[in-house]
């Protein structure tokens, strides 16, 4: 059995970034960039007020006070989208509102609590410096400064950038398609009338909501049933995806097919040191990268965090490492065996802020409902020695990372 870190690093060997494709910008959230978002124009384009008030030269108002105001002449209005076309001169002003373009030759200006309006005058109460309340120009960026670097994963914030830099489109890498394909006789799809040794089968649902999550298009092929011929006719709907994902099937029983039938050309392993996860396939089918999982549902999960969220990223130009962070036991463990196990557990905060990871007393790797209340995995090593409460482990979150199981 090839240890948890080997299985991940040849997975990972397989795949590269896909090409990039241009996009409209409102397409552009969650994507990743494939080349810099470099900016058009320069924001802002010229000097501009960042308050409402007067415009002036600070010259002229050196010796203002609320005691002894100086008086100027008004001679126009520079309000957003509409400037003031002339130049100021000694002792003039010009009203001025928030975002508007600068009067040639002004140089500062003066809030309006701090002036009186009087019609064709103003009388200023305030002596200001040489630069107050103006945003320059290029303040924000500059025509041809890159904003957004290669291999960003474009948020709301990112967007509303590259809008304001005049990019109507961005280059970014191709989503990644994955054909997920659940296997079995026993399992039923939600809401379908179950037989009498039936369930209803979650993890091909759960799987093409991850890699959704995760910014890829899920392609659900269905189920296939425990047949050799209709396993890969199913599976024959994966032609032209990026990945084929498989969930059950990929152990060593009779009714398992996965292996002998799909990796029979190309199989790259098919067990991995790991629990839950340990009957774990990978190889190509009919020349799709192949990726077996488990059948029981947590060890669908964890397998899918440990292998198929790194393929995702990788394949979206990101760096695949998974997220991890220190935590203290909130309870006893007993020693490991050869595998390395990913323990389901709960996160708290201890009283000197330190996250507390407590795992679930019973770790069955056919309950969903503690993989949907636990937030986080604790990492336990093979041959890990038993640990006592307040211990440190490494955990990964499932949560705010890379990942929301």
């Amino acid at each position: 059995m090839l240890q948890v870190g080997e299985a991940r690093a040849r997975i990972l060997a397989a795949f590269t970034a896909l090409p990039a494709e241009t996009v409209p910008l409102p397409d552009a959230l969650g994507r990743v960039l494939a080349e810099p978002a470099v900016a058009r124009l320069t924001q802002p384009p010229f000097a501009a007020a960042a308050m409402d008030g007067w415009a002036v030269r600070a010259a002229d108002i050196v010796r203002a006070s609320a005691e002894a105001p100086v008086t100027l002449r008004r001679i126009g209005e520079s309000a957003a989208g509409h400037a003031f076309a002339g130049s100021l001169g000694a002792g003039e002003a010009v009203r001025i509102f928030t975002g508007a373009p600068l009067p040639a030759w002004a140089d500062a200006v003066v809030m309006q609590e701090d002036c009186e309006d009087a019609g064709d005058r103003v009388r200023v109460g305030r002596a200001v410096p040489v630069g107050r309340f103006i945003r320059p120009a290029g303040l924000d960026f500059t025509a041809g400064e890159e904003l957004l670097p290669k291999g960003r994963l474009l948020t709301a914030r990112d967007v509303a950038l590259a809008a304001a830099a005049n990019l109507p489109w961005l280059r970014v890498h191709r989503r990644p398609r994955v054909a997920v394909l659940a296997t079995g006789d026993e399992i039923a799809l939600p809401g379908d009338p179950l037989g009498p040794s039936q369930i209803v089968s979650s993890n091909a649902l759960g799987l093409c909501a991850l890699v959704a999550s995760q910014g890829g298009v899920a392609h659900n092929l269905g189920v296939a049933k425990d047949d050799p011929e209709h396993l890969a006719a199913m599976a024959a709907g994966a032609a032209g995806c990026d990945l084929l994902v498989t969930t059950g099937g990929a152990s060593q029983g009779e009714h398992d097919h996965v292996r002998d039938v799909l990796g029979g050309l190309s199989l790259d392993f098919y067990r991995v040191a790991m629990k839950p996860g340990k009957p774990l396939i990978f190889g190509t089918a009919s020349g799709v990268p192949l990726l077996g999982l488990p059948g029981n549902p947590v060890s669908t999960g964890v397998a899918a965090l440990l292998f198929l969220v790194p393929v995702l990223r990788r394949l979206q130009g990101l760096p695949a490492e998974n997220t991890t962070l220190a935590a203290r036991l909130g309870a006893p463990l007993k020693a490991n065996d050869d595998r390395t196990d990913f323990m389901r557990a709960t996160l708290s905060t201890g009283t000197d802020g330190e996250p507390i990871a407590t795992p679930f007393p019973r770790q069955d790797s056919a309950m969903m409902s503690r993989l949907a209340r636990a937030d986080a995995l604790i990492v336990r090593e093979p041959q890990a020695t038993a640990a006592a409460v307040g211990d440190r482990v490494t955990v990964i979150p499932l949560s705010g990372g890379v990942l929301s199981l």
